[in-house]
């Protein structure tokens, strides 16, 4: 069984254009991104998969294995499954892919681990996404951070960027999580995703999850990885970076690569 890696990155971002060449103390935040996820240690292959030739001689330059796709992809795993359709020869249907979000300049190898384990160990799990413990009221309100119910397995029911599930005020009872950008696939529910038009609810929410739960009376379900919370941000607009650059000095990450 193979373990493929895609980072997907594309500069046409509507809340923060440009954002995976923004620099971070230094440093592309795509750069950030590749280089912790080498440190996952059981990559058959890891990749850069980007659209926009910026991204591309990043990549060169760097020494990484770049992908280019095609530039009418709204979603991330839409990118990741051409990606590996490209990229890849003799895969088979439980091979896993793992797709890491190119705006998640603090992840940690821990994180692949988490995801791509359930599907090592179960079979009857097709897919993950790191679910981070959210222990913040202003994140918890945030629309950019996309929020996780779940059911009593831990099958997702529903994504949203509202704070759900609905509470006066967030405590560690509710249960609350969101989306970390790490999600793991095998090869065969990756291909049924990425053949399955966009869905109402993943429009709406503009969340690649939202199509697995629209869609779940037709195939499989989408199995949350719990990871407790640490101080670990995603970008979504230029307001971010800050936040990221304090932490981020203090991450012990910092100065591995």
């Amino acid at each position: 069984m193979k373990i493929i890696g895609v980072v997907p990155a594309r500069m046409d971002s509507s809340r923060f254009p440009g954002k995976p060449l923004f620099p971070i103390l230094g440093r592309p935040m795509i750069e950030h991104v590749f280089e912790r996820a080498k440190m996952y240690s059981n990559w058959n292959s890891l990749y850069l998969a980007t659209c926009d030739e910026e991204i591309e001689r990043i990549g060169i330059e760097k020494k990484w294995p770049v992908v280019m796709t095609a530039n009418t992809h709204t979603r991330c795993l839409d990118r990741v499954a051409e990606a590996v359709q490209k990229a890849e020869n003799n895969i088979s249907d439980n091979d896993i892919i793992v797709c890491v979000q190119g705006d998640e300049p603090m992840l940690h190898p821990d994180m692949i681990n988490e995801c791509v384990n359930p599907l090592l160990n179960a079979e009857e799990i097709s897919c993950t996404v790191l679910a981070m413990n959210i222990v913040d009221e202003e994140q918890f309100r945030d629309p950019n951070t996309v929020k996780i119910v779940h059911d009593i397995e831990g099958n997702v029911l529903y994504t949203s960027r509202s704070p759900i599930p609905y509470c006066k005020k967030l405590t560690s009872d509710v249960g609350a999580k969101r989306i970390y950008g790490i999600f793991a696939f095998r090869w065969k529910a990756l291909n049924e995703f990425n053949n399955m038009q966009e869905s109402p609810l993943e429009i709406v929410e503009s969340c690649d999850s939202n199509r697995i739960c629209d869609n779940s009376f037709r195939f499989f379900k989408q199995r949350i990885a719990p990871f407790p919370y640490k101080p670990s941000f995603s970008v979504d607009t230029p307001s971010d970076i800050n936040l990221v650059e304090k932490y981020m000095k203090e991450d012990i990450l910092w100065d591995k690569y």
